[in-house]
């Protein structure tokens, strides 16, 4: 258990980095949202593959495998203190990852023939990609936003039956969730920045709280 506790903790201090990463690297290296119109869209795809290539797979799709890992151990970590809810916890937080990872692998895959297409017929190119940005986003954007707000939602909640965690972080991780959801709701999008930072500081929080326990663990249990 305590080694799957230790990778819980790496993997949410990664999932941490990746968000920061990902607020530099969008608003100031790829400021992507800037950009309007398909046409020109494209065009900034074009320019810039290689490293929008890199930003998807660290970003998605390597995210979405930590996040499994962090699921699976906050499962083993709360399960006895709240069976269903962690059960349902874990189930959303696997659909998460599995949508994040479908929307870069997504983008990802797009990249190259749209990029081809593209010396031959810019519109038609604007176009593909103007479909496989919409069903990327879909997945990891406002998607991935309800339900990592589902998901952050329904593990606070069981820390928080169970008294595993403190009080603190568990309110915190509740209104993460809450602001997660709300977000999703037209006219709201731009609480999405908020979740981002807010659960920037929780997983952290809980990082840092699942590398402690795994420590302490192999000090009363070298062996």
């Amino acid at each position: 258990m305590k080694n799957l506790q230790k990778m819980g903790g790496v993997a949410a201090l990664y999932l941490a980095t990746a968000y920061v990463i990902g607020i530099v690297m969008f608003l100031f290296v790829l400021d992507y949202m800037s950009v309007d119109g398909p046409d020109e869209k494209v065009g900034f795809l074009v320019d810039n593959k290689e490293l929008i290539y890199i930003t998807n797979l660290v970003l998605y799709v390597v995210f979405g495998g930590f996040l499994i890992v962090l699921a699976l151990a906050l499962y083993e970590r709360l399960k006895t203190g709240a069976p269903a809810l962690m059960q349902m916890a874990t189930i959303v937080g696997i659909i998460w990852a599995a949508a994040v990872i479908a929307s870069g692998m997504i983008a990802n895959t797009g990249i190259a023939p749209v990029v081809d297409l593209y010396d031959d017929d810019p519109a038609q190119a604007a176009t593909a990609w103007l479909g496989i940005d919409a069903v990327a986003n879909g997945l990891g954007g406002g998607g991935g936003e309800f339900l990592g707000g589902l998901w952050t939602l329904l593990v606070s909640w069981a820390a928080l039956r169970t008294n595993m965690f403190s009080k603190a972080l568990n309110y915190l991780g509740l209104t993460v969730g809450v602001v997660g959801l709300v977000s999703t709701i037209p006219g709201l999008a731009d609480l999405g920045g908020l979740f981002g930072i807010s659960q920037i500081v929780w997983f952290v929080w809980v990082g840092s709280i699942l590398l402690r326990s795994s420590s302490q663990a192999t000090a009363v249990n070298p062996a």
